[in-house]
C-alpha cells in the first residue's frame, strides 16, 4: 500500500463515519434482531415491529403475498399472533451478512418459533439506516419445514 493509500483510506472512512455513512457490520444487525425477538417474546409486538423502516419504502413478502408500511406490518402481526401461546418463542439464527454499500446490509438466516406447533423458515433481509438507527428496509421471510 501506498503511503498516500494509506492517508487516504482513514480519511475516508473518518468522512463516511461523519456522514452517517458507516456500513452495518454484522455485530450491528445481530443486536437489532436480539432486540426485535426479546421484544416479540415479551409480547411487545410494536416494539418488534419498531425494528422497521418507517415509512411507505418499507416491504414485508410472506406466504400471503406483500405488505407495505410499518402500521400495515403491525396490523398484521396482531391479527396473526394475538396470544403469547400463537406468537411462542422466537429465535433467530444468522446465516450470512453482506454489506450492501455504505448504508446497507443483507442478511440471511434462519428463525424458530417454539410453540404448541412449532414453526420454522427462512428469511433475507434488506437492512439500513434511518436516523442513525439499523432497521429493516425490506423483509422475504418463508416458513419451511423444521430442520
Amino acid at each position: 500500500m501506498s503511503a498516500r493509500t494509506a492517508l487516504v483510506l482513514p480519511a475516508l472512512s473518518l468522512l463516511a463515519a461523519a456522514c452517517g455513512t458507516t456500513p452495518i457490520d454484522r455485530a450491528e444487525a445481530e443486536a437489532m434482531l436480539t432486540a426485535q425477538a426479546a421484544c416479540w417474546n415479551r409480547g411487545d409486538l410494536p416494539g418488534f415491529v419498531a425494528s422497521y423502516w418507517d415509512g411507505s419504502e418499507l416491504t414485508f413478502l410472506g406466504g400471503s403475498g406483500v405488505t407495505r408500511g410499518r402500521a400495515d406490518l403491525l396490523a398484521r402481526y396482531q391479527q396473526r399472533y394475538p396470544t403469547a401461546e400463537a406468537r411462542g418463542t422466537l429465535r433467530f439464527t444468522v446465516v450470512a451478512h453482506q454489506p450492501l454499500g455504505a448504508s446497507h446490509a443483507l442478511l440471511l438466516g434462519r428463525y424458530e418459533l417454539e410453540r404448541k406447533e412449532p414453526s420454522a423458515g427462512w428469511f433475507s433481509l434488506v437492512l439500513a439506516r434511518q436516523e442513525g438507527r439499523v432497521v429493516i428496509l425490506h423483509d422475504h421471510t418463508s416458513e419451511s419445514p423444521r430442520e
